[in-house]
């Protein structure tokens, strides 16, 4: 049972965090313990082809958008869906069948900075809206390394009001160590804590005497280029031998470029969830089958410095079996 909060307006968290940092894993631990109680979610993702939407059963409702970063491209559609949910919450007398809270999933890409600004200045969503928090999680093993040379993991870092850092049961100590001096001297007002596939686990208070290692300055353009998703159908008949040699040569030869691979796969097995994080392929998991779904299949790739053409080319030639998606 829920009633409405005294001021009578709806409940956002929006969850930032950057490409491959495990928001979505975190997410659904959080829904599958009820932390939200009942939730709308909207997941945000940069290309047309959404896929963390597929791993969320557990959310009172949801929302998919789709095709851009809801801090830019995408900003009109999360406007539009937000209001269109306050029409509906309107609609409902009763407050315990009325939506109470959203969380917003954002894109890796996005800065929930300027999705907080959006939703303030807008003069509907500011009557019906209240932005809880902003909560950001940070991937512990690439962490660091994407502060030293991306301009967005800074920023993402400073709009957070709680910072959630994933993956430290991988992470050197004395490297965790130094992400968080390097977290605390970027946001020295979020607190920090930890969670392991989703789960949370205990993290030690950090000596005020540690110091963090010093940042290079960063241009707010980035000289390599913009990054931008590819998305490509792998068709069930690939042969799933070659594809894996394919896709560990191709992280070999371009991780540090390709900093995003996240698809569902059908194959002999099942419905393979396949994610990547620069060079390190995440243990694959299988999805239970969802009714309806029509995207498994498709892949997307998501980097910098090469032609998505090349990708469907370098497939085809190597496995026979890949093709775009329209």
């Amino acid at each position: 049972m829920t009633t409405d909060f005294a001021d009578g307006r709806l409940r956002l968290t929006v969850l930032g965090g950057y490409l491959g940092s495990g928001k979505t894993t975190w997410l659904r631990h959080q829904l599958h313990v009820g932390s939200f109680g009942p939730v709308h979610v909207l997941v945000n993702e940069a290309a047309e082809t959404g896929v963390d939407d597929a791993l969320l059963g557990a959310a009172s409702g949801l929302t998919l958008l789709a095709g851009g970063c809801c801090c830019c491209a995408g900003r009109q559609d999360l406007i539009l869906v937000l209001r269109g949910l306050c029409d509906l919450r309107s609609q409902i007398s009763s407050d315990n069948e009325r939506l109470q809270r959203i969380v917003l999933e954002t894109s890796g890409l996005a800065d929930p900075g300027a999705i907080v600004a959006a939703i303030q200045a807008d003069p509907v969503l500011v009557n019906h809206i209240v932005i809880e928090q902003t909560i950001v999680i940070v991937d512990a093993l690439h962490g660091l390394a994407q502060l030293r040379t991306e301009p967005l993991g800074r920023r993402q870092i400073g709009s957070a009001d709680r910072l959630v850092l994933t993956k430290g049961d991988m992470a050197d100590p004395a490297a965790f160590a130094d992400l968080r001096a390097t977290l605390r001297g970027l946001n020295p007002t979020a607190p920090q804590s930890a969670a392991v596939r989703g789960e949370s686990q205990s993290l030690p208070d950090l000596p005020a005497d540690v110091s963090a290692p010093p940042l290079p300055p960063l241009s707010d353009e980035e000289t390599r280029g913009a990054i931008f998703p590819t998305r490509l159908t792998i068709d069930a008949s690939i042969d799933w031998s070659a594809f894996a040699l394919w896709l560990s040569a191709l992280l070999h030869a371009r991780g540090d470029d390709l900093v995003r691979v996240k698809g569902v796969l059908r194959t002999p097995a099942g419905r393979l969830l396949l994610q990547t994080v620069r060079k390190v392929v995440q243990s694959p998991e299988i999805l239970p089958e969802q009714e309806g779904r029509t995207e498994d299949g498709t892949i997307v790739f998501i980097g910098r410095g090469y032609k998505g053409e090349d990708l469907q080319k370098s497939l085809h030639r190597f496995a026979g079996v890949s093709k775009p998606k329209g």
